[in-house]
């Protein structure tokens, strides 16, 4: 079995298609779909289903997929070590929810990319269950979460910056007078929520709950800018984390409303498998992440 056959079948998988392969990977088309037709004769299993000018894995494709993933990264690591003594090289992957990728890791990242060019990093974003599945699959070198501590056996979870929740308006709204808002004023109002499964979202909703107050959820969305717009605009409040909405508060153009933040507080948070072997390039760009968000803390 070649390994180029496993990395164009790994291709393929990704972009969902033949002739993108082929321009990532400067075969001719012809070639990928001979290595494709070799892999499966020799697995004895097609691994893709032909839709007309669409291909979707079959189900030997998807198991064999994580494999071949793994197998990839392990061929970065083996690189890695015949260079552990030069410049850090490779690839990280590194999942993050929007609110994470938008606002805190711009800096941080072109930091390490000034400092080690020769690493590729690629950014995926998720939910934060979502991102822990997939480093304990091995499909993200870590990943950054915005949720409540806590702890799992096989994972290395560290605490970087505790962050500040903010219930936000627009400066008219009629909440803004009130000296302190309760859960019980919030009956009635328009509350404007990121994605289901999001952390905050599912914390803040359990605690109003538990006060007696059920939100609408028809107004949904899977965009922070959007819902910042939309509150500007009188659509409704939002549940948000601080470091997405200080500079609309500061200019005047949202309000963060009197709330009591104590019972759903959320950190950012960085993890990895604790079997994971660390790479000279992750554990370079672990050290810039302690030190950009230990500067955020003390700053």
């Amino acid at each position: 079995m070649e390994f180029r056959h496993l990395l164009t079948f790994k291709v393929v998988a990704e972009v969902r298609g033949f002739t993108k392969a082929a321009e990532i990977l400067g075969y001719a088309q012809s070639s990928i779909t001979a290595q494709i037709q070799s892999l499966e004769e020799e697995l004895g299993t097609p691994l893709f289903d032909r839709l007309g000018k669409k291909i979707v894995l079959t189900d030997a494709g998807e198991r064999l997929l994580p494999y071949v993933q793994e197998m990839t990264k392990l061929q970065d690591s083996i690189k890695a070590i015949a260079h552990s003594q030069d410049e850090p090289s490779g690839t990280l992957v590194i999942g993050a929810p929007e609110s994470l990728a938008a606002y805190r890791l711009p800096p941080i990242i072109r930091e390490f990319r000034e400092r080690y060019p020769l690493v590729k990093m690629v950014l995926k974003p998720g939910l934060c269950w979502e991102m822990r599945s997939h480093v304990r699959n091995g499909e993200l070198d870590l990943a950054f979460l915005l949720e409540a501590e806590s702890d799992a056996p096989d994972l290395h979870i560290e605490t970087l910056v505790v962050e500040k929740m903010s219930l936000i308006a627009p400066p008219d709204h009629a909440l803004v007078s009130l000296p302190m808002v309760e859960p019980y004023h919030l009956k009635g109002e328009t509350i404007l929520h990121t994605e289901p499964g999001c952390s905050y979202r599912s914390l803040f909703e359990k605690h109003l709950i538990a006060h007696g107050i059920y939100t609408n959820p028809d107004m949904e969305f899977w965009n922070i800018e959007a819902i910042k717009n939309c509150v500007m605009c009188g659509l409704g409040i939002a549940f948000l984390p601080h470091i997405t909405v200080e500079t609309e508060i500061s200019n005047g153009k949202l309000v963060a409303l009197k709330w009591n933040d104590d019972s759903h507080r959320v950190s950012t948070q960085l993890v990895y498998h604790r079997s994971k072997w660390i790479t000279p390039a992750l554990r370079e760009f672990l050290g810039v992440v302690r030190k950009h968000l230990k500067d955020s803390q003390t700053g």
